[in-house]
């Protein structure tokens, strides 16, 4: 058997597909989730919650410190609970869905004239510090989401972004370079400050849905890809492997997202078309990580028996070779998850994980 491996060396054995003592997990959770298991465990803070379970990883945030006009939470009209670092106002569960949408008429001249925000408006100053609690026992995760996708789709709904791809071509391209501008800037200034402290720049976009991508590969290649790369290579300049969250059914754009040097993608939905567990560690497994797989349904829908046996398979078909973390197929468990339910997912990947 291996030697035992902190949590760091263990993530960072999976990044090079090989096998270290046991498969990584990863505990993705909202605030209200991680309220609820702290309560039924009888903990008193999320970091024992995430050592109680067995969390690998650690995540680190820049801090909102820019004029009070455009902060996330400040000034918001009726109704609205949140503002995007670009202007649009949303409501609803979560970060909810959009009250505005500011280019659905917009012109190219416009683009370039909108008051896009400064990534000097974020603090990066406590970054570091800290990252460093840690003492390099975790994988830290780091660096600005960017959500670029779903931004532009806020901006022009996605019907207006589709149309726009076809007949104004050098508008999406215009308006994804902004988005992207901003974030690279923002996520530039954290691994200036903490880049060496840091093992992963973590993004965010969902290119898919329940039956397949939205929208297809050479579309993908032509709007997406680029931005994509300058992200990705972003990270790459300071020696930080990068993961992308993508839920739904992409799986024909994965050679793509391959090509451009992506690590690893998260949270992947098995019971999306295409996302066969199998066969994604078939296809991709030796050239991309895996993060995921355990079906988040069962999780929310299921018993404790049913997610260890569910947890077990997906180990079984996935945990050879290495390349792999365990999670649930989701990033962000929300409070209606059960609690016993994730407790059992993390109690089998320990029992079950390990290499000999």
């Amino acid at each position: 058997m291996s030697r035992q491996m902190n949590s760091k060396e263990r993530v960072l054995a999976a990044f090079e597909h090989v096998e270290g003592d046991r498969v990584p997990a990863w505990l993705g959770a909202s605030s209200e989730f991680r309220e609820l298991a702290r309560h039924h465990l009888g903990l008193d803070d999320d970091e024992s919650l995430s050592v109680h379970l067995g969390d690998d990883f650690r995540r680190v945030f820049a801090k909102y410190a820019g004029p009070e006009h455009a902060g996330p939470f400040f000034n918001l009209q009726p109704g609205a609970t949140y503002r995007t670092p670009f202007g649009v106002e949303r409501h609803g569960y979560g970060y909810g869905v959009p009250l505005n949408r500011p280019f659905v008429n917009a012109t190219l001249a416009e683009v370039h004239e909108y008051p896009w925000p400064n990534p000097e408006w974020m603090d990066v100053s406590h970054i570091r510090t800290e990252a460093l609690q840690y003492d390099g026992q975790y994988a830290i995760l780091g660096g600005d989401w960017s959500p670029f996708w779903h931004d532009a789709i806020d901006f022009l709904t996605m019907e207006n972004l589709y149309y726009k791809m076809f007949d104004d071509p050098e508008f999406v391209d215009a308006l994804m370079k902004h988005f992207v501008d901003y974030y690279a800037g923002v996520s530039q200034r954290i691994f200036d400050a903490a880049g060496d402290v840091i093992d992963i720049f973590f993004i965010g976009n969902d290119f898919g849905a329940r039956n397949g991508p939205l929208l297809g590969e050479e579309l993908f290649r032509r709007f997406i890809l680029p931005h994509l790369k300058r992200l990705i290579d972003l990270g790459h300049d300071y020696g930080l492997k990068v993961v992308l969250h993508c839920c739904g059914g992409f799986a024909p754009l994965i050679p793509a997202m391959i090509e451009v040097g992506l690590d690893g993608l998260q949270a992947l939905q098995p019971f999306c078309r295409g996302m066969e567990p199998a066969r994604l560690k078939t296809d991709f497994g030796d050239k991309i990580v895996l993060i995921g797989c355990i079906d988040t349904q069962k999780l929310i829908e299921g018993t404790p028996d049913l997610v260890r046996a569910e947890t077990h398979k997906i180990l079984k078909i996935m945990k050879p070779g290495g390349g792999y973390i365990a999670s649930a197929s989701h990033d962000y468990l929300l409070p209606e998850t059960s609690v016993e339910n994730v407790i059992a997912m993390f109690d089998t990947v320990r029992e079950f994980g390990g290499y000999n």
